[in-house]
């Protein structure tokens, strides 16, 4: 299969690997980040770690979209769900994150009108086939979902569909990225920059990590090879002592991003003053809400939402995982009383949380596995 095949050969990634052992300098450890929740995924669905030395730690980022929205915005939705005439819309990802009184699946038990969406567009079908209703859609991601939920809008606005609003939750890569660079909690050497989010915004908005804090950053595909290659790319970067922004998905991904769907984030759009992070706080202009020209889709702005700060479980360390600063298994309550079945954070319930990858892939301590070297 065509962009599958060659970037599974188990030959070329033991080829890979000896090529990062021989950049390994004796002595010392190198610790990398991969931003991406479908990069986590990759390397422990595959085994990735168990082919590189034992000096290279991967840690986990932020750049799962369901994993860094705060409960508090999960009650505000259900809230918002619970109101008279009202529909929800939301991913399925979302169903079952839980909130201080449960998820959108309990709510949906007791009687509460959500429903679960592939597209934003779903939910402009819904509103026109429900006249009567209120249809808000719940919208979530990074950069790369952004540009759905603005030309959803755009389509809104031109159709005078008057009963779809938004409830936005959209947050953006680099303010994150900036906020795990500031913390005093983590040393790292170097990023494996997000793949999917860079279709949309490309290679340069990373320069600041390489000119300003002297990080190396390389982003990645999401085949295992994809990987491979970005860490030896990354390894040669610090032997050589250069600190850059190299572009390994070119295949996908261009350098100055998608034209087209940054300018309707822009038009649509506007950064948020603050906006509140799982594990990382507040942070400024690291989201977005509607321009004042579209505030007539904004559920915000339509409803009394109370936008009460609600504390994560005192058990659950998803933000110490979410910042990388704790491996899924050194949490207390990982895979015990936190399960795919019974999550208590939001990183064991996406599809693209750590905690969901170390589970199902049985990562549940700090053992590797040795690779049989080929001859």
């Amino acid at each position: 299969m065509r962009f599958v095949d060659e970037f599974r050969s188990a030959d070329k990634a033991h080829a890979l690997a000896a090529r990062i052992a021989e950049l390994c300098e004796p002595g010392r450890e190198y610790k990398f980040m991969e931003v991406c929740g479908g990069h986590t995924h990759t390397i422990y669905k595959h085994g990735l770690e168990d082919y590189l030395p034992e000096a290279i730690t991967l840690v986990h980022g932020p750049g799962c979209p369901v994993c860094v929205i705060p409960m508090g915005r999960v009650d505000d939705a259900i809230h918002l769900a619970s109101q008279p005439d009202v529909i929800l819309t939301s991913f399925g990802d979302m169903m079952r994150v839980p909130g201080s009184h449960g998820s959108f699946f309990d709510a949906k038990a007791n009687g509460t009108d959500i429903r679960m969406v592939y597209s934003p567009l779903d939910s402009l079908k819904i509103a026109r086939q429900n006249p009567d209703k209120r249809v808000v859609f719940m919208a979530i991601g990074f950069e790369t979902t952004t540009p759905s939920t603005a030309m959803t809008i755009l389509r809104a606005k031109a159709e005078g569909l008057a009963n779809f609003s938004v409830f936005c939750n959209h947050v953006t890569i680099i303010p994150a990225i900036k906020a795990i660079l500031d913390s005093p909690d983590l040393r790292l050497d170097g990023f494996i920059g997000p793949g999917h989010v860079s279709t949309v915004i490309g290679c340069r908005p990373y320069e600041f990590i390489a000119r300003s804090y002297g990080k190396p950053v390389v982003v990645a595909g999401f085949e295992p090879l994809d990987i491979l290659q970005s860490i030896y790319m990354l390894m040669l970067q610090v032997s050589e002592g250069r600190t850059a922004v190299e572009n390994q998905y070119t295949r996908v991904v261009p350098t100055d991003g998608n034209i087209p769907a940054l300018t309707a984030i822009n038009d649509v759009m506007e950064l948020r003053p603050y906006f509140e992070w799982r594990g990382l706080g507040f942070i400024t202009h690291s989201a977005m809400r509607l321009r004042k020209a579209f505030r007539g889709f904004d559920a915000e702005e339509l409803f009394a939402v109370p936008g009460v700060r609600v504390a994560d479980p005192k058990a659950c360390q998803c933000g110490e995982v979410l910042k990388g600063v704790l491996k899924p298994w050194e949490c207390k309550v990982f895979g015990t009383a936190c399960t795919p079945e019974t999550p208590i954070g939001t990183c064991m319930v996406s599809p693209e949380g750590a905690c969901a990858a170390y589970y199902n892939f049985g990562r549940m301590n700090r053992h590797r596995v040795a690779e049989v070297s080929r001859s």
